[in-house]
């Protein structure tokens, strides 16, 4: 690490925890926090970093980027190493406390509250970002490092992690608590697919290497395991060669059934790298955009006329750019800081991310997007795209029992930002998650959709019985994240 790096890295962290009180023991009797020793209080465990009480950084952990559910914790866990959060896990199992982690309070892209724990412990995961090594064909990193930081460190060698999610400044150790999707899934599966060992604090607080070969339960049920077995805290992430330039190309269909198909097509013969897709504002209605990348290297531009040949797009919509594959990979961050500057980033984010399966795709996203007026987005995309069930190996992702499955999100901004919008939009996701699962359709779920622990048997099937002897055997007390409600 250079020095500039670790200065920066230690005055960010000084910026976290200026001002914050940190809590030197925990009062059994009235459940709360002490900053100084008190008769009847349980010192908590020696922490090289430090358990903070103070209303701001409780208020922080009680947000998520859907800034719908609002549950404070207790205390807020800063860790200076892995040994805190183990520490912690003990501490909170033996006095019947919950503990979840959250990578990067207000930030993390669970929309429902799904990583809040009301009167808990929240673990801010952000603390914790090293790449600690960087290889020919994988990276050692923290839980808390962000896919663009291990980007920006890969690509000098010509290396990227075989998929990334369309937003690249997620971490890494919450989209493979989750799944981590994106345009190259069709390829290379999820990122939880590409995930080759990681270090794990289980629900008992022992800290576990597990990977194909060692462990493999428990890595099995962390790999989209909505952190309820264990907390991921370092992982081995696969890199695979990419070339340093991408060729994008969009254009316009006028028809869904063609659009849908055009897609299907693309990712069986493999011409482009990524395909993704969107419904878009139309005169008199939607248009449909398909978007597709071809990476290349300088002086081996892509043959155009033969990437789209037999594509049904209307003619004269075709757009191609050319730029770098970190420009590309990145590109969501103008858009990102200028809804940011606009103070639009901060409004509630209804979401919801659907897997339908590919034979009821057509009639399921008209049917919904019939119901969806433009006004409920607020401006938010529609995303449709679709990937091969071939490609994932993760036996909690759950996701329709077709050979295509496709990604269709409603990613939506409340506005006006009131309660009653955010209310009328989530019943909304409710109504429309009904008739997902009547066609065999899942969730994604880091959704705006209230489910009840019926849902998530639901969701789970075939696997809840192998779900629930995973947290038996790995969280036996209930410890780990109980804001999704599963149990």
């Amino acid at each position: 690490m250079s020095e500039e790096t670790m200065t920066s890295r230690i005055l960010s962290r000084r910026s976290v925890l200026q001002g914050a009180l940190a809590a030197v023991s925990f009062i059994p009797a009235s459940r709360s926090w002490a900053t100084t020793p008190e008769p009847g209080s349980i010192p908590l465990p020696p922490l090289d970093g430090q358990l903070l009480v103070d209303a701001a950084s409780r208020t922080a952990a009680a947000e998520d980027f859907g800034h719908i559910q609002h549950r404070a914790p207790w205390a807020v866990l800063v860790p200076g190493s892995v040994d805190d959060i183990v520490a912690m896990v003990r501490f909170a199992r033996k006095q019947g406390l919950r503990i979840a982690a959250a990578r990067g309070l207000g930030e993390s892209h669970s929309t429902y509250g799904q990583s809040q724990v009301e009167a808990g412990i929240v673990i801010n995961m952000s603390a914790l970002s090293t790449i600690h090594e960087v290889g020919e064909s994988s990276a050692w990193v923290d839980a808390g490092v962000r896919w663009h930081q291990l980007l920006a460190a890969t690509l000098p060698s010509g290396r990227s992690p075989p998929t990334l999610t369309d937003y690249i400044e997620l971490s890494i150790g919450g989209t493979l608590s989750v799944g981590g999707i994106g345009g190259q899934a069709f390829r290379w599966g999820l990122q939880v697919d590409n995930v080759l060992e990681m270090d794990v604090v289980t629900g008992e607080g022992e800290l576990v290497r597990c990977s194909p070969s060692r462990e493999r339960p428990l890595f099995d049920a962390v790999r989209s395991g909505l952190g309820q077995f264990g907390i991921i805290v370092r992982a081995r992430v696969r890199l695979v060669e990419v070339p340093p330039r991408a060729r994008t190309y969009t254009a316009l269909y006028n028809d869904l059934h063609r659009f849908l198909e055009d897609q299907r097509r693309l990712i069986e013969d493999g011409r482009f790298d990524y395909v993704e897709g969107f419904a878009v504002p139309a005169a008199g209605g939607r248009a449909y955009q398909l978007e597709v990348v071809k990476y290349y290297a300088p002086g081996a531009e892509p043959d155009d006329a033969k990437l789209l040949a037999g594509l049904g797009f209307q003619p004269g919509t075709l757009q191609v750019t050319d730029g770098s594959y970190f420009d590309f990979a990145n590109r969501l961050a103008p858009l990102v800081a200028l809804l940011k500057q606009l103070g639009v980033w901060e409004f509630p984010h209804p979401w919801m991310d659907m897997f339908v399966p590919a034979r009821s795709a057509e009639a399921f996203i008209e049917e919904v997007l019939s119901q969806t007026t433009e006004a409920e987005m607020g401006q938010g995309p529609i995303i449709i795209y679709p990937f091969r069930s071939a490609a994932l190996t993760t036996p909690f992702l759950r996701t329709p029992a077709d050979r295509h499955v496709f990604l269709f999100s409603l990613l939506r901004t409340a506005i006006p930002p009131t309660p009653e919008n955010v209310e009328a939009l989530v019943q909304k996701n409710r109504a429309i998650y009904e008739r997902l699962t009547a066609i065999g359709g899942r969730l994604y779920p880091v959704d705006a959709v209230p489910l009840s622990p019926a849902d998530w048997r639901r969701h789970f099937h075939p696997f809840w019985g192998r779900f629930e002897h995973a947290k038996r055997r790995f969280d036996p007390d209930h410890v780990l994240t109980p804001g999704q409600g599963i149990f």
